[in-house]
């Protein structure tokens, strides 16, 4: 019934303004329905873009099956990027509170398409005729010109996949909702990943034919690091072997022990005040303790002089392993029958060259002629190509992850290569993401009593103050050795040679910590650590000696509080020690308070 109190007009506006309230709703209604549609869609082609990487991550060793699933994937990112990109979507992007979930939605939608589409391509062209045995020597020799190619799609890609990841890190995660937060995050992570293998792979292959000799012969240092006997890098020098490349072959020139390098009464090089002050001039004077300096590019420096003052050769590199790195390569080559009839395999090679052998032989000298043995033999097999190529670079890689492969070039531009890569073994860095502590141990003792010892480290935020945050790194040392160490073989206990009891174990680890950082406490427990704290400087960093001597079962524990400016994430890099024996600790923040 009309209201007669109206007038028509008044009526007929009244009328008109409820139609286009019911057509206001109408259409709303229908674009959060479009909206809901499509965004449902769109999370089902992405859901099947990352079931379908996951498989392909499977064929990682056959990279022509693996580049003909990237089809499929490309498809439904692109699907999922059309869903999320129409003008009703883009429009709703500009609503309060749903306008950023939605515009974060899309800008994951086009940055995975980005790289399944577009950034990928010039690897799927390279993988759809590739495959990873080419890549083993015959004959002894690398057909260089594989990398080639290689390099240009691996560098193409690595830089498209960075765009995509910088842009999903410049997204603000306040407005978001947790799971969309979250979503980012773990997007971020994947992206991140890729880009770090495409930019390992351009890397390589712009370092290797170098490397490799193709502009003329090179000769190569490598050293083998001791982990039974702690260095700031992993263990002394022991075992080296010089390697002579020349147009992709790969010859073993020369091989020696550090029992037969001089010790100097001067120093080969120069160190510097600062890391005299810490440790001495011992690294410059001996070639084990090379690395006892926690920079590789400095302790390749002096490895490099003091084979050249032994041997007459100035070489144009130095390469590090340790025996946990020469397991990972057994992986690769199968096990390896040594002339003395044992049979070196990934399962046996730590506990072989780091225990029984002292346990078997008395002599240093044929201690050394075992380890130079098994190195000859994982070379000669690598260089034979009967490595898996697949299995190989999944070791290496790993290998270089854990700071057990190291490399140096004295040429800076190839050296340059490797900036920003665990490969350098460069002291941490503290910047604008990451607050970075460095425990690095050494051995005392003049022992391979370290076979036995467990390293444990801890970081953790103290404070939620954001202009000058507390954080605290925890480090603990434990003695594993048996009750009966002291009954150990001479060369094991080190037999008292340097003023240690047979059977207990001195440390002299380095605290380096954060640049820019200021100490507010220390504390320190166990294992006569009543000494306190020696400081120093290295390189912008306070650097904290912290002493101990452990009997078998004993433990000693060390906490130190500093302020720092705020970043994203708190870590702590250490000396890369035997599988099992590297724990996380909880830091103790109040301890230290």
């Amino acid at each position: 019934m009309t209201n007669p109190l109206l007038p028509r007009p008044a009526r007929t506006a009244g009328r008109v303004f409820v139609w286009v309230l019911l057509a206001v709703a109408v259409l709303t209604v229908a674009a959060a329905a479009w909206l809901g549609v499509r965004g449902y869609l769109a999370y089902s082609h992405l859901r099947s873009a990352e079931s379908a990487a996951r498989q392909l991550s499977a064929d990682v060793g056959d990279p022509a099956t693996a580049a003909a699933g990237l089809p499929a994937i490309s498809s439904d990112t692109a699907a999922a990027r059309a869903l999320t990109s129409d003008p009703i979507w883009t429009a709703a992007e500009s609503l309060p509170w749903v306008g950023p979930q939605l515009s974060t939605v899309g800008t994951l939608a086009a940055s995975i398409d980005d790289v399944a589409g577009s950034a990928l391509e010039p690897l799927v062209d390279l993988a759809s005729t590739f495959s990873v045995d080419s890549l083993r020597p015959t004959d002894g020799r690398f057909d260089l010109t594989k990398f080639d190619s290689m390099q240009t799609a691996a560098a193409s890609s690595a830089a498209q996949v960075g765009v995509a990841a910088n842009t999903l890190q410049n997204i603000d995660r306040g407005p978001l909702l947790p799971v969309l937060a979250t979503s980012v995050d773990e997007v971020g992570e994947l992206l991140g990943t890729v880009q770090t293998a495409a930019d390992a792979v351009s890397r390589t292959t712009a370092l290797m034919p170098a490397m490799l000799g193709e502009d003329g012969p090179r000769n190569y240092l490598v050293v083998f690091q001791n982990n039974a006997e702690w260095r700031s890098l992993g263990g002394i020098v022991g075992a080296m072997a010089m390697i002579h490349t020349e147009d992709g072959s790969l010859t073993l020139a020369a091989q020696g022990s550090s029992s037969d390098f001089t010790k100097y009464d001067t120093p080969v090089l120069d160190i510097g005040p600062e890391l005299t002050g810490i440790m001495g001039a011992k690294p410059a004077q001996f070639i084990q303790n090379a690395t006892q300096v926690p920079s590789f590019p400095l302790a390749a420096e002096l490895a490099r002089e003091m084979w050249a003052r032994e041997t007459g050769t100035q070489v144009d590199g130095v390469l590090s392993l340790d025996p946990v790195a020469l397991s990972y390569l057994l992986k690769a080559t199968g096990p390896i029958t040594l002339p003395t009839g044992d049979v070196l395999s990934s399962e046996n090679a730590t506990q072989l060259l780091l225990n029984e052998v002292y346990q078997r032989y008395e002599r240093p000298a044929d201690q050394d002629a075992f380890f130079q043995a098994a190195a000859a033999s994982v070379f000669g097999a690598l260089a034979a190509g009967s490595a898996d190529p697949a299995t190989l670079i999944s070791a290496l890689a790993q290998a270089g992850e854990e700071q057990r492969l190291l490399i140096w070039n004295a040429n800076e531009t190839e050296q340059a290569i490797l900036d920003g890569t665990t490969l350098q073994g460069d002291l941490p860095e503290t910047d604008a993401e990451q607050t970075a502590f460095g425990v690095y141990v050494n051995d005392g003792t003049g022992s391979k009593m370290d076979y036995y010892m467990t390293l444990g480290t801890g970081v953790a935020w103290c404070t939620d103050t954001e202009s000058t945050p507390d954080a605290a790194l925890t480090v603990t040392l434990r003695d594993d050795a048996p009750a009966d160490a002291a009954s150990l073989p001479a060369y094991i206990t080190g037999n008292g040679g340097f003023g240690v009891e047979a059977g207990l174990t001195e440390t002299i680890t380095y605290l380096y910590l954060p640049e820019g950082s200021e100490v507010v406490a220390t504390s320190s427990s166990g294992g006569g650590s009543e000494t306190g704290f020696g400081t120093g400087t290295d390189s912008g960093r306070t650097v904290l000696t912290w002493s101990t001597t452990l009997r078998p079962g004993e433990e000693a524990t060390a906490t130190v509080r500093v302020r720092t400016p705020p970043t994203a994430s708190l870590v702590a890099e250490t000396t890369p020690v035997l599988p099992g024996k590297a724990q996380e600790v909880e830091a103790r923040c109040s301890a230290a308070g």
